[in-house]
């Protein structure tokens, strides 16, 4: 019998915890579902338990006091066993009726992520009111997908199954809503099937506040890019550096260069030692970015050994 958590990350959702609940339970009976309250200030926690007594439902309610959708997320990966997670927020935007269509790829072993995609016919264009956050999440899109060869046209996405052998080699570092974009990355750069499956999307119910903010999310988002660009893809991202520097270099070292040909005599002193100096950095940056490139290569190969032997030790499991 395959295991099923439904893990619903809950940080003030006391107007939509129970019935998002209730909706999964009902079209996944069989499922375990978790609800990690991420230090609500309100009923979230109270509502969670009167529903696990009223609907009978197995699964638990977890705590996680450190605020962050990703904290919430890394609790109950880290603590909750199954053969497949699936991860949807507790807002009631994403409906339980798509559910079986999501896990069946996970479940026939085609995919080790599936993701809702609620752009297929523009859903979430429609639905969301919040023009920026259409514009991020293209521009989000259209970033990863070019930087990691990949075709995602949902990255962002709030709703997604997970293979065991995926969650339990997912190392989440990330601690709010940068959560989805690290997800997505991860799969790509270390080569994991991914499926996208259209899935509607509803806009909040009213009363409900998002805690999404278009700036302060946006700019979290972009950190975490920019700082998947350095671990992920060094030579990239400090190569431009380099040659950044290098332009730059060029740039102010010319009047030293001019002069010496000129009058043999170098006026702009000290051009030519900024010139020198961003020659020097120019060039560090450029040594840096074929060492990580290096250690990321190793890192990359050590992964995908590591996930052989998880596999091979996972079988011994099953088979005991």
């Amino acid at each position: 019998m395959i295991s099923i958590a439904i893990i619903i990350p809950a940080y003030n959702e006391e107007l939509t915890i129970r019935e998002v609940m209730q909706d999964f339970h009902n079209h996944c009976p069989e499922a375990a579902i978790y609800v990690i309250d991420n230090n609500s200030s309100d009923k979230t926690a109270e509502i969670a338990r009167k529903t696990y007594e009223d609907l009978g439902c197995s699964g638990a309610l977890l705590q996680e006091k450190r605020k962050g959708k990703a904290m919430a997320v890394k609790k109950a990966f880290r603590e909750v066993d199954a053969d497949v997670y699936v991860m949807v927020d507790a807002d009631l935007t994403y409906p339980a009726a798509d559910l079986h269509r999501l896990l069946e790829p996970v479940l026939r072993g085609d995919a080790d992520m599936v993701c809702g995609d609620r752009h297929d016919a523009g859903i979430y264009s429609r639905e969301n009111k919040r023009p920026m956050h259409n514009t991020g999440n293209k521009a989000v899109r259209m970033l990863i997908n070019k930087l990691f060869q990949g075709n995602l046209h949902d990255i962002l996405t709030g709703y997604r199954v997970f293979s065991k052998r995926f969650v339990k080699n997912f190392p989440i570092l990330s601690t709010g809503f940068e959560l989805e974009t690290e997800i997505s990355i991860h799969a790509l750069d270390n080569g994991y099937s991914i499926v996208e499956v259209p899935t509607n999307y509803m806009d909040r119910p009213e009363g409900s506040v998002s805690k999404l903010s278009t700036v302060s999310d946006g700019v979290k988002v972009i950190k975490t890019i920019f700082s998947v660009l350095m671990n992920h893809r060094p030579l990239f991202f400090f190569s431009i550096i380099s040659a950044i520097l290098l332009i730059l270099a060029i740039l102010a070292g010319l009047p030293a260069v001019l002069d010496y040909f000129r009058y043999e005599y170098v006026f702009h002193l000290p051009l030519a030692v900024l010139s020198m100096g961003l020659f020097t950095v120019s060039a560090l940056a450029l040594t840096i970015a074929f060492i990580l490139h290096g250690l990321r290569t190793s890192q990359r190969y050590d992964h995908v050994l590591s996930l052989m032997h998880w596999d091979e030790r996972h079988l011994k499991h099953e088979k005991h």
